[in-house]
């Protein structure tokens, strides 16, 4: 089953009984109402408000069944992301096999994550009608662990191509609109991401290329780089009918999080987002043990 996305951006209780999710709250008339949703069919819960009440004994069902529990702050972004410390039986083996992990391995698994971020961003720009074939090059060029700076060079053009026709836009996490919307969509790509990585027995904090020591989802900024453009389509689309100067409101962030349900084509075949993710984790998990040497990454449905 398609694990789904809840937000709660209203004053709630949220509690549980009987493996459910048993949520109180109250409707636009200020009416109470209670309702019940299954936490198995849960995969992200995001709360955004600070009238939420929320309890340990909830919270402890939720991490057991490896639902990512996001909490935002007073700018509705998210702020805080709690896992399931325990989210496969073989994890000790998992992390193991991370720490061994050879630094021409890691080199090599960059090497194919900027090749397919690179290519993904070249698709966007040709659903866009945009041109792309610098970005076509650059991701068949792609050196071992992007000791050629691919990377960069890469968003250095497609964001000037993608945002160009907004005057003075610059990719940052805290510039000016439309960088609002592009970073809530990547934070609840990168709790996706995470959550993956923990169900596949990995451990978020070690990277294959990031290694800030104050970074605890050092692997799921890795990992989830190839899907960020499915994010900056979306943002581009919400701008291109709204307009850039926006700020997030409960109709955008229903876009936003409609993303993980969104189909991808990973393999040879559509499926969702977030059923993806946890495809391109285990593939991980295999380069890793020896038994593969490709990632499994996602591209553009056409």
């Amino acid at each position: 089953m398609l694990a789904r996305t809840l937000y709660f951006g209203n004053p709630a209780y949220l509690s549980t009984k009987n493996e459910q999710i048993v949520v109180f709250s109250k409707d636009e008339t200020g009416a109470s109402f209670e309702k019940i949703l299954p936490i198995e069919d849960v995969g992200i819960l995001i709360l955004d408000h600070y009238q939420i009440t929320i309890t340990q004994s909830l919270i402890s069902k939720l991490l057991e069944s490896n639902v990512a529990l996001i909490t935002c702050d007073d700018t509705h972004h998210p702020a805080g992301l709690m896992l399931n410390l325990e989210g496969n039986t073989l994890q000790q083996q998992k992390h193991r096999i991370q720490i061994e992990a050879s630094a021409p391995l890691k080199k090599q698994l960059w090497q194919q994550t900027v090749s397919a971020k690179i290519r993904n961003q070249a698709n966007v720009l040709q659903l866009l009608h945009l041109e792309n074939a610098y970005l076509i090059n650059l991701s068949e060029n792609v050196k071992s662990g992007d000791s050629g700076n691919g990377e960069a060079k890469a968003a250095v053009f497609y964001w000037k191509k993608l945002f160009g026709y907004i005057d003075g836009f610059k990719r940052e996490r805290y510039g000016p609109p439309p960088n609002n919307l592009l970073n809530y969509g990547y934070a609840i790509l990168r709790a996706i991401v995470a959550r993956a990585l923990v169900g596949s027995g990995l451990f978020p904090s070690f990277g294959i290329f990031h290694r800030n020591q104050y970074n605890a989802f050092c692997l799921a900024d890795d990992i989830m780089e190839p899907y960020r453009p499915f994010i900056d389509i979306e943002v581009f689309q919400i701008i291109r009918n709204n307009g850039a100067s926006l700020e997030l409101n409960p109709d955008i962030k229903k876009q936003l999080l409609s993303i993980p349900v969104r189909d991808v084509l990973i393999n040879g075949r559509k499926t969702p987002l977030i059923i993806a993710v946890s495809r391109t984790t285990a593939s991980l998990v295999k380069c890793l043990e020896g038994v593969n040497r490709k990632l499994l990454y996602p591209e553009m449905c056409w």
